[in-house]
């Protein structure tokens, strides 16, 4: 009998988490994909079935606690144990320090980096009693440097590389394969094509990420031997400057 196992991606929308979910499921992963609003998913859902892949959609608040565990819960009871979990929730908003609201801080903090937090926490307890899993999180340039008008965006971001480094040391002798990408650079979506067109312009010089490219990435890091693991890796186009 074939055994089940399933990918959890929170934050699937249609471009990186979307393609990461594909990715998985062409692999024989029952891809369990979530965001706020479930009939935002069924677009992929649909698409990983048309491909022959098995796909389960959710509407779940990552920031939510008891939604976070219920969530995991009922993967584990009624789909297939996790065995690979991406964290790849955005939440790039950009503000002057003087703008920058305590309620924009603290939701941007709850976004990017403590649903980080639960989805970690979560994966951790359902894969070490198995001895194995993957668990990715999904960063940014801000991971690594702030800039002007992204204090709230890359305090967070900063926290979640942080909080990756600590699961890794942690979990890492236990089996769990816990894993950060920087993700530097302008992503092929709808957004850069309408809101940057002159950035999306540089696509045919291969100057953006595609987001199946960064899926193929997180696959080959899902892959690695245990003697050989990656715990930070950098996506870039070429021709970006860092």
């Amino acid at each position: 009998m074939t055994h089940k196992k399933a990918i959890l991606v929170v934050g699937a929308g249609d471009a990186t988490g979307g393609a990461i979910a594909r990715r998985f499921a062409r692999e024989g992963y029952i891809a369990c994909v979530t965001r706020r609003s479930a009939d935002k998913l069924e677009p992929l859902v649909a698409q990983i079935r048309a491909e022959g892949g098995q796909a389960h959609a959710f509407g779940s608040d990552a920031r939510q606690e008891d939604q976070m565990v219920a969530l995991f819960e009922a993967i584990e009871r009624d789909i297939a144990p996790i065995e690979v979990a991406v964290f790849n929730i955005g939440a790039n908003v950009r503000f002057g320090i003087t703008d920058t609201t305590a309620r924009v801080y603290q939701k941007v903090w709850e976004m990017a980096c403590f649903s980080g937090f639960l989805m970690g926490r979560e994966a951790a307890k359902v894969m070490l009693p198995r001895g194995q899993g993957t668990i990715i999180f999904t960063g940014a340039t801000a991971s690594l440097r702030g800039r002007e008008g992204f204090a709230a965006f890359a305090s967070a971001k900063h926290a979640l590389r942080a909080l990756a480094q600590s699961m890794a040391r942690e979990l890492w002798p236990q089996g769990i394969h816990v894993a950060h990408t920087i993700i530097d650079g302008a992503i092929d979506t709808e957004f850069i094509r309408t809101t940057f067109p002159e950035r999306y312009a540089l696509k045919d010089q291969q100057g953006i990420l595609n987001p199946d490219h960064i899926a193929e990435a997180y696959w080959q890091i899902h892959q690695q031997p245990r003697d050989a693991w990656t715990h930070e890796t950098e996506l870039r186009p070429w021709m970006e400057n860092w």
